[in-house]
């Protein structure tokens, strides 16, 4: 075993995720140059695989967890929450996605091919960017901010520039995104006014409005 991967391992990071901070951490007398060579050889060795430029984690064999799709997310890009059809499928609304995570974030969209994954982040202005958004522990000790039903469909709603209520209503919800008119009924809308006032486009603000009053919920 590399002494990167020793160390590494000993260390024991959630998932065995670790960056360039844990490295220096981890070799505080090495010159920068001398820490590049030990993870280049870890490398080599097959013992650890580069998520993005100083961003790595430990091969499976080698870590003592695995790294959640949903943490590694909030990892690669900061701040950001968990959204799309990831979030609904996480709340069981559709079908589990398994081709990308999807997020979305304050920043410009970018995405992230890794070893682990494909990771797609969106761009959605909001003044309140955690508006309809909770910190779920999706594994033991690891948590992520995962979307709340509604706060998805809005970001969704958002990003397809050409969904209106008046001429998609639920079959945008139903047809494009598949989720069943009966699961619908059960969304909570407490979060309606807060995630409406945060991502302030009028176009959202009416597709709420019209979904609440579809599904019958007072608010």
């Amino acid at each position: 075993m590399q002494t990167l991967t020793e160390r590494v391992f000993k260390l024991a990071p959630p998932g065995g995720v670790f960056n360039e901070t844990v490295i220096g951490n981890l070799f505080p007398d090495c010159s920068n140059g001398a820490r590049a060579l030990l993870v280049h050889r870890a490398f080599k060795a097959g013992e650890i695989l580069r998520l993005i430029p100083g961003l790595f984690v430990l091969s499976p064999p080698y870590r003592k967890s695995e790294p959640h799709p949903f943490v590694l997310a909030g990892i690669l890009h900061a701040p950001s929450h968990i959204s799309l059809e990831s979030a609904l499928a996480h709340h069981g609304l559709i079908p589990e996605a398994v081709y990308q995570v999807s997020s979305v974030m304050l920043g410009r969209s970018r995405e992230f091919s890794t070893p682990l994954g494909v990771f797609d982040f969106r761009r959605v202005p909001a003044r309140a960017p955690r508006a309809g958004v909770s910190a779920v522990e999706v594994a033991r000790n690891a948590w992520a901010f995962i979307a709340e039903p509604l706060r998805a469909i809005a970001d969704a709603v958002y990003l397809n520039k050409d969904i209106t209520w008046n001429r998609d209503g639920l079959g945008y919800l139903t047809e494009s995104l598949r989720i069943e008119e009966d699961d619908l009924r059960t969304l909570s809308f407490k979060a309606a006014d807060e995630i409406s006032d945060s991502i302030r486009s009028p176009r959202v603000r009416a597709y709420i409005s019209g979904l609440r009053g579809t599904v019958n919920h007072a608010g």
